[in-house]
């Protein structure tokens, strides 16, 4: 492989993989027309500016670095690039065929850059590749079924933003295209020694755009163990056992519908190792550790905690009805420090449960209520007293609950009063969301015996229906009460007229009238409720909304 070389001779002959332990494909794709500067946008839009320039050099992709192995590549730095190169070529020679036969010449740039016979030129992590395969590479598959990941949904978003985007390109646009990308240069630094590919990644992220904090503390993680390792096989056996804790972590990173940020699982684990929800400078508190003489220790320690993260977001978030409660309800930083310590003392899935139902209410009240006062100085000291030798979540929990019912002016911004308050006007839609769920839960286990609740990812697409619609409907009598000042301001935006249902169904109803909107009513119980309020031509009047608001708000308040 050479120093300086163009895309095409770079992958022609080659097998580039993306090793299992760095991070998938994180690039974000627009979503709709209004959507601008996402990666993938910008990467067609720099190809076109630079189509349009008449440049004489070449376009340049940067650089690459790469570890040699036996019959393939790793790809060390430059794995997000040279993964949406692959997507935007499969497009664009899929686009091509549709037109004509390849040439030869072309025949042979696929064969170079995508796959010859059996040989795929570019595997991404092996947890997302056979969707790569399956999507991108053969083009066999074009539902959604077993994307399981994040980042398989962004390997199919950017496939299906290119294929799109060059549906109605000219045969001279794609040829020129063609061109472009497989000319272009880049640089490369294979290695053949894994403890030097690891400095380079340090020294050159240190220089340009860096990568993430946690991608940066793996590295240098690696790094160290190389520098302090006593013999070759304790040294391989710990970076194994660094990459397959980092796999994990991408993978469970990757796969939770709540986005949890690569850094943020950093900054929680570290709250946990220096005991303290204010810890905040992840690099530098890391940096001071790793100067010590033998980081060994703090290495093996430090990265077992990122193993809790995946169980809690993964398996037990399956089992526990308390945790997948808190995990849908998101905005959770506050509450997984406690969780990551809860998993590091050993302690029971049930005992684990009911402490994420407890912080739950918390978080709850936290993000309804919306207070500037800090929760971390009234929480912290019962977080520090969780310890190995106090296990006991019952502190916890009994500070939570204190909380709720004081009237201590310096504790009570979430207790019941301020909490009751900020569910009488407008709700933010994913709490609103959130709290409906509650509310389907409640009513359909009314009279049931053995009732087995209803998880949050059963509903398809969830989102927020006003029952009367903010803007009047113009044909009347449209069944909705007079749409004065009072009506718009008061009842209009509040959990009274709110009704959770799928997004197909938000889509459907719309703007119409009551009588035909009630007769959607029928996929849960709360729309089944809202169909009974209304009976005998009645409107849905402003008395309706406020019984309902009430009777959720009585809900909540009971259970929250």
């Amino acid at each position: 492989m050479e120093a300086s070389t163009t895309i095409r001779k770079m992958m022609a002959g080659n097998k580039i993989v993306v090793p299992a332990y760095q991070r998938a494909y994180s690039w974000d794709t627009p979503i709709e027309k209004s959507d601008r500067n996402t990666q993938t946008d910008v990467f067609v839009s720099d190809l076109e500016e630079y189509s349009r320039s008449n440049a004489i050099s070449p376009y340049y992709f940067g650089h690459f670095l790469f570890e040699e192995k036996t019959k393939y590549f790793n790809l060390i730095d430059g794995q997000q690039r040279l993964t949406t190169i692959v997507i935007f070529l499969s497009a664009l020679f899929a686009k091509l065929k549709s037109i004509r036969a390849l040439s030869e010449e072309e025949e042979d740039c696929y064969e170079d850059m995508v796959k010859r016979r059996s040989t795929i030129r570019f595997s991404t992590v092996d947890y997302d590749n056979q969707v790569f395969i399956d999507y991108v590479i053969d083009q066999n598959k074009s539902d959604y079924n077993g994307l399981e990941t994040e980042s398989s949904h962004r390997i199919v978003r950017a496939f299906e933003f290119f294929m799109k985007h060059l549906s109605d390109k000219s045969e001279g646009y794609l040829t020129k295209m063609l061109s472009i990308v497989g000319g272009a240069t880049c640089t490369t630094h294979p290695v053949q020694n894994e403890s030097e590919a690891i400095q380079m990644f340090i020294f050159q992220n240190s220089r340009g755009k860096r990568p993430s904090n946690l991608e940066i503390v793996k590295a240098q993680f690696m790094h160290q163990v190389h520098l302090h390792g006593n013999c070759k096989d304790e040294v391989e056996s710990l970076i194994e056992e660094i990459k397959r804790r980092f796999e994990k972590i991408y993978k469970s990173i990757s796969s939770i519908e709540y986005r949890i940020n690569e850094d943020d699982v950093l900054l929680y684990t570290l709250r946990v190792y220096f005991n303290s929800l204010w810890e905040t400078n992840s690099l530098d508190k890391i940096n001071k550790m790793l100067a010590i003489e033998n980081p060994l220790d703090f290495i093996k320690s430090f990265s077992t905690s990122f193993e809790h993260l995946s169980q809690f977001f993964g398996k037990h978030e399956r089992e526990s009805f308390g945790i997948h409660s808190l995990i849908s309800l998101g905005g959770i930083a506050v509450a997984l420090p406690f969780v990551i310590k809860a998993y590091r003392y050993g302690l029971p899935l049930d005992e684990i449960g009911k402490l994420c139902s407890s912080l739950e209410s918390l978080v709850l009240r936290h993000r309804l209520i919306g207070t500037r006062a800090d929760i971390t100085s009234r929480i912290n000291d019962v977080f520090e007293k969780f310890t190995e030798n106090k296990k006991d979540i019952s502190p916890i929990i009994e500070r939570i609950k204190w909380m709720k019912a004081t009237t201590d002016w310096w504790w009570a911004y979430w207790n019941d009063e301020r909490l009751n308050e900020s569910l009488q006007g407008g709700i933010n839609h994913s709490v609103g969301k959130y709290l409906l769920w509650k509310y389907e839960i409640h009513l359909e286990k009314q009279g049931k015996a053995g009732y087995s609740q209803t998880r949050f990812d059963r509903i398809i697409s969830p989102e927020l229906e006003h029952i009367a619609p903010t803007t009047e409907p113009e044909s009347k009598p449209h069944g909705y009460d007079n749409y004065d000042e009072e009506f718009r301001n008061q009842f209009l935006n509040c959990l009274g007229n709110y009704l959770l249902l799928s997004k197909s169904h938000n889509c459907a109803v719309g703007n119409i009238p009551l009588t035909k909107k009630l007769e959607t009513y029928t996929h849960n119980e709360q729309q089944r409720e809202v169909k009974g309020l209304v009976s005998n031509n009645e409107i849905w009047s402003r008395e309706i909304i406020q019984k309902r608001k009430d009777k959720i708000i009585n809900v909540i308040m009971s259970n929250c």
